[in-house]
């Protein structure tokens, strides 16, 4: 059984995927990473080609290629949700956990994030945080089996919660 982390950017998904696959020994795969080795460019550079539809095509693949794989960690990207065929393959082999924080401390924790392009033109940052979390939450819920709230929680204690939920249902 996976482990999979949902949520938008700046949740904490990479650091605390990276220490769950630490703590249980199992090997941490983030889904942007896998897009970008496998793609041979970067995120915006896929984007500017591809367009966003692009993208999710190429997401969408890995989604289906990492359900198919066992007792790993997963980070997905912010935009997983956007497609219900990724949710659907990635819950079948999956616990699925949403990390949620809020506008505020998404905006601190990524405002200098070069690595992605806005999904949302001609906006401010904050207000293109605020629109797209609006938009993409009842998703991430519908997608997720538990939902963590990380604001005020450092990376280790959001790890230790999800193992322990994880645990409770024999994970």
């Amino acid at each position: 059984m996976n482990i999979v982390l949902i949520g938008y950017r700046g949740t904490g998904k990479s650091v605390v995927g990276r220490i769950i696959a630490e703590r249980l020994g199992r090997e941490c795969v983030s889904m942007d990473a896998e897009i970008v080795d496998r793609a041979g460019m970067l995120v915006p550079v896929i984007v500017e080609k591809e367009g966003w539809s692009g993208f999710r095509d190429r997401e969408t693949r890995v989604a289906r290629d990492l359900a198919g794989r066992d007792n790993i960690v997963i980070d997905c990207g912010g935009g997983v949700i956007e497609r219900p065929e990724n949710m659907e393959a990635l819950g079948a082999n999956g616990r699925i956990f949403w990390l949620k924080a809020s506008a505020a401390v998404i905006v601190g924790r990524i405002q200098d994030d070069t690595q992605r392009p806005a999904l949302v033109e001609g906006r401010t940052f904050t207000d293109e945080v605020t629109e797209v979390l609006e938009r993409r939450s009842p998703m991430y819920r519908n997608a997720s089996d538990w939902e963590i709230e990380t604001d005020g929680l450092t990376p280790e204690e959001v790890a230790g919660r999800i193992l322990e939920l994880a645990q409770t249902k024999g994970e």
